[in-house]
């Protein structure tokens, strides 16, 4: 890994304007002051156990690993965290640095509505006001996430820019924070970003991957074989990996969603359609025309619906370390409803990509052999879009 701080080999870096550049160095040394900080540690940690609900269960899924045949499947049960999502885990972490640094108003984007969800609960919690940026056709697709933003005391705001989803809503939301500075944190949702953001949104998800290592070790005696999680931006399957980068007969695997097909305009795999690039802060694969114009994307999970991928994924790819391949729209819709028929779990069709992936590589794996999933979501805000594919 680079030696250059904010980087990941070549990738990462700080590429803000002049106006943030102060808030991002006012960032990085408060965060710097406080991550190992014990008495900041013990809050986090309190409030991780007794208001998110962690640690999550790893989950032995015996009728899936049946129905499938092959190696035994657990999933890493973040759907059960409160709020229903990994995004509480950086949420609450961010709400509590906000917090530490004397800020009064949290800033979010969302795309499925979890990371909002997640940050309009922490501000609740913490007494701060938090207004989260969402892309109209977002808003449309997970209005139940709206609602619930609103019911916790967030303003929504409404963004009809551009493609009117995640990268949009990111877009307005570095607007707000240049404008006010001085009073307001702003909680990226994902491991993305100028520097020091995809450090800070991993480090508190790594959560994730230390209980994963633990939990199969007392299950199993063992580490797996192969790790599985979607991929958007990057926070959950980061979180899973991290703590496992040094285990090298651990396999990783990054789920991308191949939307209809992989031609421009209709996916979000930036490993399969992409080439290196910078956009919004930070220096990474992107979905870009041979103008360098960005490339509307598709998928049918709003939070997998971004044209980049976060700086340490580009260069775990380029290294080697962690292999990455998409699930195709309908293939995450059968799989979604094939864990809820099998396991009795409704998965976020975010994660219903990783569940994709392994419905295709567990029947071709020994039954000695072990993969770990992990299901970042849980599916409630997803109900409309089943729904509307139910009968296919």
């Amino acid at each position: 890994m680079s030696k250059k701080i904010g980087y990941f080999g070549e990738y990462g870096g700080c590429f803000a304007p002049e106006t943030l550049m102060a808030p991002l160095k006012e960032l990085e040394e408060n965060y710097n002051r406080i991550k190992d900080n014990s008495a900041f540690q013990e809050e986090l940690n309190n409030y991780l156990h007794d208001f998110v609900g962690r640690p999550t269960p790893l989950y032995f899924a015996a009728r899936l690993t049946g129905h499938l045949g092959g190696a035994r499947i657990y999933l890493k049960r973040e759907d059960l965290n409160h709020t229903g999502a990994h995004k509480i885990n950086h949420a609450l972490g961010q709400g509590l640095l906000a917090k530490f640094m004397g800020k009064k108003r949290l800033i979010a984007e969302t795309g499925a509505g979890q990371h909002g969800v997640a940050t309009a609960t922490v501000g609740s919690l913490l007494g701060l006001s938090t207004v989260v940026y969402m892309g109209a056709v977002d808003m449309e697709r997970q209005y139940l996430n709206v609602v619930r933003m609103k019911v916790l005391g967030a303003e929504v705001c409404e963004v009809r820019n551009g493609s009117q989803t995640l990268k949009d809503a990111i877009s307005e939301a570095m607007r707000d924070w240049v404008s006010n500075v001085h009073d307001s944190y702003y909680v990226l949702g994902s491991a993305l970003g100028p520097h020091p953001y995809p450090t800070i949104v991993r480090d508190f998800q790594k959560v994730v991957g230390i209980e994963a290592k633990k939990q199969i070790l007392e299950k199993c005696g063992r580490l797996p074989d192969e790790l599985v999680a979607c991929i958007g931006g990057g926070s959950n399957s980061i979180g899973l990996f991290y703590p496992f980068l040094n285990d090298k007969e651990v396999r990783m695997t990054g789920v991308e969603a191949g939307g209809d097909s992989i031609t421009p305009g209709h996916h979000a795999a930036r490993f399969a359609g992409g080439k290196v690039g910078v956009l919004q802060g930070t220096k990474t694969y992107l979905l870009q025309n041979e103008d360098g114009q960005i490339q509307n994307t598709h998928s049918v999970s709003a939070g997998l619906d971004y044209p980049a991928i976060g700086p340490e994924h580009a260069y775990l790819h380029d290294i080697g370390r962690v292999q990455y391949t998409y699930a195709h729209d309908q293939e995450a819709l059968d799989a979604a409803f094939l864990l809820a028929r099998i396991e009795g779990i409704i998965p976020a069709l975010e994660s219903a990509h990783a569940i994709a992936y392994v419905i295709k590589k567990a029947p071709r794996l020994k039954s000695d052999q072990i993969m770990i999933v992990n299901l970042s979501g849980r599916g409630d805000k997803d109900m409309e879009t089943l729904s509307r594919n139910f009968k296919k």
